[in-house]
C-alpha cells in the first residue's frame, strides 16, 4: 500500500481509504470486522464515515471494530445532517446544519460512538446556506485548539465555497480546510474544471467518493445491456441517467484495458482515479468481503501513459469556455 500526505499536511494516509457507509445497512457487524481486518492486513489505514450513515450504526460499528487498533488509523467523520432527515422523521430546528450549536453538540456524539478521544480527519457533509461560514470555520478551529479534532475537511462543496471558507481561515487564523472530499470517477470529471485545479494550488489534498461512477464502472454492467433487475444502478433508477454514448464509450474503454492488464472493471477504474494529480487517497466501499477483495487488488495497479490516455479521451469532457481557451495558455497545468 503506497501512502501520500493528506494535502499539504504532514499526515500519511494510504492510497485507497475503506468507506464504511454499508456498516449497519447493508453488511452486518461481524462481515465489517472481516472487511476492516483484511483493509488492515494489507496495509491500510485511512477509514471515513459521517455522522448520518446507518442512522450512526456505521459510527458504533466502527468503534467496536477498532478498539485496540486506534493509535495506528486515521478516522474521518462528517457533520452537517441529521439521520432523522433520511428516516422521515421530526428533526429539532438547531439539530441540523453548521452552527456552533450543531457541530459542537455532534461532534461529542461522534466521539462517543467511535469510542475515541479524536478524531482525525472532521469534514462538513456539504455546504450549509444558512449558517454564516465564519461561524462554521470559527467552531471547527476551536475544536482543532481543543484537541477533538486533528485535522478538518470539506465534502461536496463548489469551488467557491470553497474558496470563500480558505478566505475565512486566511483573513481570522482559522484553521483551514485541508481536504476536499468531492464526486469523481471516469463518469463524473466535472471537477477537473475548477475544483482540481484550485485544490493544487491552495494544498487541499483530493479524496474522490463514488469512484466506480455510482456502480457504473463495477464490471457487473455492459454496453447495450439493461442493469440486472436485482442491481442497485436498477433499483435506484439511475441507469436512465448514466446511459449514454459518453459513459458506454468510458466502459468500453475500461473494459479493453482490463482485458489487457488480465484485470477487473473495478480495479482499472480505481487505479485511474488513484493516479490523477491532487489525489490523496480513493475512497471505496465494500458490502461483502469479496467485494473489499475485488477493489484492494487496485492496490500498486499502475496503468501506462498510453492507457491512461485512452482512459481520458474516451471520457473526456466536451471543453467549456473558458476552459477551453485557458488549457491552451502558455503554462497552463496539465491534468
Amino acid at each position: 500500500m503506497e501512502y501520500r500526505r493528506l494535502g499539504a499536511t504532514g499526515l500519511k494516509v494510504s492510497e485507497l481509504c475503506l468507506g464504511c457507509m454499508t456498516f449497519g445497512r447493508e453488511t452486518k457487524e461481524s462481515d465489517a470486522r472481516k472487511i476492516l481486518d483484511r483493509f488492515l492486513e494489507l496495509g491500510g489505514n485511512f477509514l471515513d464515515t459521517a455522522n448520518v450513515y446507518a442512522a450512526g450504526a456505521s459510527e458504533d460499528i466502527l468503534g467496536r471494530i477498532t478498539r485496540g487498533k486506534r493509535d495506528s488509523l486515521v478516522i474521518a467523520t462528517k457533520v452537517r445532517f441529521n439521520a432523522n432527515v433520511f428516516a422521515g422523521k421530526p428533526v429539532a430546528p438547531n439539530d441540523i446544519g453548521l452552527s456552533r450549536a450543531h457541530i459542537m453538540a455532534e461532534v461529542e456524539r461522534s466521539l462517543t460512538r467511535l469510542q475515541t478521544d479524536y478524531i482525525d480527519l472532521y469534514q462538513v457533509h456539504s455546504w450549509d446556506f444558512e449558517t454564516p461560514i465564519e461561524e462554521t470555520m470559527r467552531v471547527l478551529d476551536d475544536l482543532v485548539r481543543q484537541g477533538k479534532v486533528r485535522y478538518i475537511g470539506a465534502s461536496n462543496f463548489t469551488a467557491w465555497q470553497l474558496m470563500k471558507s480558505l478566505w475565512v481561515s486566511d483573513k481570522y487564523n482559522y484553521a483551514r480546510f485541508d481536504s476536499l472530499q468531492p464526486q469523481y470517477s471516469l463518469i463524473s470529471r466535472e471537477i477537473e474544471r475548477e475544483l482540481i485545479p484550485m485544490c493544487r494550488a491552495e494544498g487541499i489534498g483530493v479524496i474522490p467518493w463514488s469512484p466506480l461512477g455510482g456502480g457504473f464502472l463495477t464490471g457487473k454492467y455492459h454496453s447495450g445491456q439493461k442493469p440486472p433487475e436485482d442491481s442497485r444502478l436498477a433499483k435506484q433508477d439511475l441507469w436512465g441517467r448514466l446511459q449514454n454514448e459518453r459513459n458506454y464509450r468510458t466502459l468500453e474503454a475500461v473494459e479493453q484495458v482490463a482485458r489487457e492488464r488480465g484485470r477487473s472493471v473495478a480495479q482499472v477504474a480505481l487505479a485511474w482515479v488513484n493516479q490523477q494529480p491532487g489525489v490523496s487517497s480513493v475512497i471505496y466501499g465494500a458490502r461483502t468481503a469479496e467485494q473489499n477483495e475485488q477493489n484492494l487488488g487496485a492496490i500498486g495497479l499502475k496503468l501506462e501513459a498510453a492507457e491512461l490516455e485512452a482512459l481520458a479521451r474516451a471520457s473526456a469532457l466536451a471543453p467549456e469556455y473558458p476552459v477551453a481557451m485557458q488549457a491552451r495558455l502558455p503554462g497552463a497545468p496539465r491534468l
